[in-house]
């Protein structure tokens, strides 16, 4: 007997003009634009991009997985931001995003919880879904620090 789980996420995208687009799901409240980045030809500044969501969905699986992982541990945390860099190359003679860099900061309350602050974050890379789905390089880069010395 199989433990297969499935879910389906869906989202729709609305071209609206040029190399703009909506970008909605039935599922969620909010809808935004993308577009082509300014890099490429025709691209526009100051909208979202498929290269911004996808290192978003890195960032973003990296930040619930690490909570998730957290609660299950009993590690108290202040506060956790995760900046992320996403490079994208041709070196392959097509584009694509090779690499993925996490800087998480991760701010919390006991010295003596570092290391294990430390292995939950290194975790958390390692179990992120999106990150195992895709062939991009993700880097952990991570900083840990304790409250009352922030």
């Amino acid at each position: 007997m199989s433990n297969l789980i499935e879910h389906t996420y869906d989202v729709k995208l609305e071209w609206s003009e040029g190399k703009i687009g909506t970008l909605r799901s039935d599922d969620l409240d909010d809808s935004f634009e993308v577009a082509t980045p300014p890099e490429f030809p025709g691209g526009i500044e100051g909208i979202w991009s498929p290269e911004h969501l996808f290192v978003a969905s890195v960032s973003s699986c990296f930040m619930t997985t690490f909570t998730a992982i957290a609660e299950k541990s009993n590690l108290d945390f202040n506060k956790l931001s995760v900046p992320a860099t996403g490079k994208l190359s041709n070196e392959s003679g097509k584009f694509l995003i090779t690499e993925v860099i996490l800087r998480p900061t991760l701010v919390i309350t006991e010295e003596a919880q570092k290391d294990k602050a430390h292995r939950i974050l290194e975790k958390a890379e390692k179990f992120c879904l999106i990150s195992s789905s895709i062939n991009s390089k993700v880097i952990l880069e991570p900083e840990v620090l304790i409250a009352e010395s922030v």
